[in-house]
């Protein structure tokens, strides 16, 4: 079996990662912090807003189980990408919208993707996709504590902000 790792921020990282944890195909979740400045960042410091990073699940998957555009289908219905740097009630910049690639294969998946989603959202007279489209090479992960881990296994009636536009992905645009 040979794995993939996927990169992304929706907001509070303790719902998403969640939903990835629940997919099939899924291998593993983890929460972290990537897209800052600084190394070994911690929660506190992530939430000062002084460090650029945003709460970042991490998902490994099978590939022969589960494609990756499958997750990005689950990325860009599960939060509001046309909201700047927040979801819901969680304000500020490690709570944008972000997709950090491990591959060319995986940058064009995901500027595909944005664009059918962009197409869908403008049916429903919804704003511009503000998610930003890194490269996780220059943007190292960063394993957040281990209290934050699978969050809402631990704490099943924990927060979770996740704020959606309601709009759905089309599925025949999504790979098996």
């Amino acid at each position: 079996m040979s794995a993939e790792s996927a990169y992304f921020a929706t907001g509070c990282f303790w719902g998403a990662e969640r939903r990835f944890w629940k997919l099939d195909g899924v291998i593993e979740t983890s929460v972290g912090y990537m897209g800052g400045t600084i190394a070994q960042p911690s929660y506190e410091l992530v939430c000062t807003g002084t460090t650029g990073h945003t709460e970042t699940v991490k998902v490994v998957f099978d590939p022969n189980k589960i494609s990756y555009s499958r997750l990005l289908k689950e990325f860009w219905e599960m939060h509001d990408p046309t909201s700047l740097d927040r979801q819901g009630n969680d304000i500020g910049s490690q709570y944008r919208s972000a997709i950090f690639t491990t591959s060319d294969q995986q940058k064009r998946e995901v500027e595909q993707s944005m664009a059918i989603y962009q197409g869908e959202l403008d049916k429903n007279s919804i704003g511009q996709i503000v998610t930003q489209v890194l490269s996780a090479d220059q943007n190292p992960y960063f394993e957040a504590e281990l209290y934050h881990q699978r969050y809402l296994e631990k704490n099943p009636n924990g927060y979770d902000c996740h704020s959606s536009t309601g709009v759905t992905f089309p599925t025949n645009m999504v790979n098996a």
